[in-house]
């Protein structure tokens, strides 16, 4: 059938900007939500100058007073859109370097990361560090705009020497598909449509790239994963186990196995608000009956018997460290993975990544080690209780985590998980020992 599709029908896109500070991420999502006529009349009063009837594009995202004063963004914000083609969730994250756990913060759940480069300044520290980041936390796609190029008077040669920078150093990144486009943000060329300033630029403007950038494969369809979010027990005649599916697909009648117990049992129905289904996969929120009265806690995951993942204390992983405080060779920290939080400590770490070449440095046994603010590395840790995971790359739900001081209750760390492995010894943090 033709015609427009229906909102609910329409497949949905994540997406989220990256740069630099004054790189324009703000302008471009602003131009983008202006020009496709996403913004309601209230919101276009709100970054209206009066006196002059121009609109400050950037302020439709940068909310905060703090943002608006200091012409930069510091929190994520988010905001939604559609067109006749497909539905999008916008992450505007900051790209001053103090705040780059918050740019990890939006890119966590993105398809596709819009990373700008100013014209002027071309490839600089901060490309390359988000860049790795988007590869690090596996982000397929990523879609390089340079911007302002109306202030180098849409010169060609400018785009095609940043474009050159760039592909230096990605072959060291692991995405599938690096796409180009040169855009001014301020003036909205090559944003909605193709603009005329720059007739040498033949590809499509963005707006049209990502509504036709596919993105039905991201998710792992294959190792069905339910990571249990809490028990419901009305009465003594029902008990169903509430969540959101992390990947693959359940049946009703699938043999089950529950994670780090073993237990196994079988799927008697599937639950939702809208009525009983026959089978549900990822990310659907669904709730669980089982044919046995099995135990099965909050934080605990069913898998189906014929794909179970890693259980383990003994972990090793890729992090990026989002604390003012360094990290504590051998100290104590909360991770949270999943529906699971539990006591950790960093038992060994590998290596450090140079954020200049972009190189993996290995760190010797023994070695002084230290992670500050916006390192990336590779660590061991090991964990009080077991976890059931898949590595990163398999399953970005079931191989993700954060490292939270108990302390302070501050986010310090997000991980991507790696197969198991023995690191060298750092020194035991006194008065902790699991």
């Amino acid at each position: 059938m033709g015609g427009t599709l229906k909102a609910d029908q329409m497949e949905l896109l994540r997406f989220f900007t990256a740069g630099s500070v004054d790189d324009g991420k703000s302008t471009l999502i602003g131009r983008l939500l202006f020009d496709s006529k996403s913004l309601l009349r209230d919101q276009l009063e709100a970054v209206s100058d009066h006196t002059t009837g121009e609109f400050n594009l950037a302020n439709i995202t940068d909310g905060l007073r703090a943002e608006r004063e200091q012409g930069i963004t510091i929190d994520v914000a988010y905001r939604y859109f559609n067109t006749s083609k497909r539905k999008f969730i916008i992450a505007d994250s900051p790209g001053h370097v103090q705040y780059t756990r918050n740019m990890v913060t939006a890119a966590s759940t993105a398809n596709l990361a819009v990373i700008l480069i100013d014209a002027r300044n071309g490839v600089i520290e901060q490309t390359r560090r988000h860049s790795y980041i988007c590869s690090l936390l596996r982000i397929p796609r990523l879609t390089v705009c340079v911007n302002k190029m109306d202030a180098v008077d849409y010169d060609k040669k400018v785009f095609d020497s940043i474009r050159a920078d760039y592909e230096k150093f990605a072959p060291k990144l692991n995405t599938s598909s690096i796409n180009f486009i040169p855009v001014s943000a301020l003036e909205g060329d090559n944003i909605i449509s193709n603009s005329d300033n720059m007739p040498w630029y033949t590809g499509a403007p963005l707006l049209s790239h990502l509504e036709n950038v596919h993105v039905a494969s991201d998710r792992n369809f294959e190792d069905a994963r339910f990571p249990v979010q809490w028990v419901c027990r009305p009465n003594q005649d029902f008990r169903g186990f509430a969540g959101q599916i992390a990947g693959g697909v359940f049946q009703v009648g699938d043999d089950i196995t529950a994670l780090p117990s073993g237990r196994k049992s079988t799927i008697k129905s599937i639950v939702t608000l809208d009525g009983e289904l026959q089978s549900a996969r990822a990310p659907q929120s669904v709730m669980f009956q089982l044919e046995d009265e099995i135990d099965i806690s909050r934080g605990d995951t069913i898998v189906t018997s014929d794909s179970i993942p890693t259980v383990g204390k003994d972990l090793r992983a890729e992090v990026c460290w989002m604390s003012e405080s360094p990290l504590r060779s051998g100290g104590m920290y909360m991770i949270k993975h999943g529906t699971r939080i539990t006591r950790a400590k960093v038992s060994g770490v590998h290596s450090k990544v140079d954020i200049e070449s972009l190189d993996e440095i290995d760190l010797d046994e023994g070695q002084a080690v230290s992670f500050e603010l916006n390192d990336i590395g590779t660590i061991s840790i090991k964990t009080a209780a077991p976890l059931c995971y898949d590595r990163y790359q398999r399953n970005r739900y079931t191989g993700g985590f954060i490292l939270i001081d108990p302390a302070t209750n501050e986010t310090v760390a997000a991980g991507m998980l790696q197969e198991p492995a023995k690191a060298a010894p750092l020194p035991e943090y006194e008065g902790f020992v699991i």
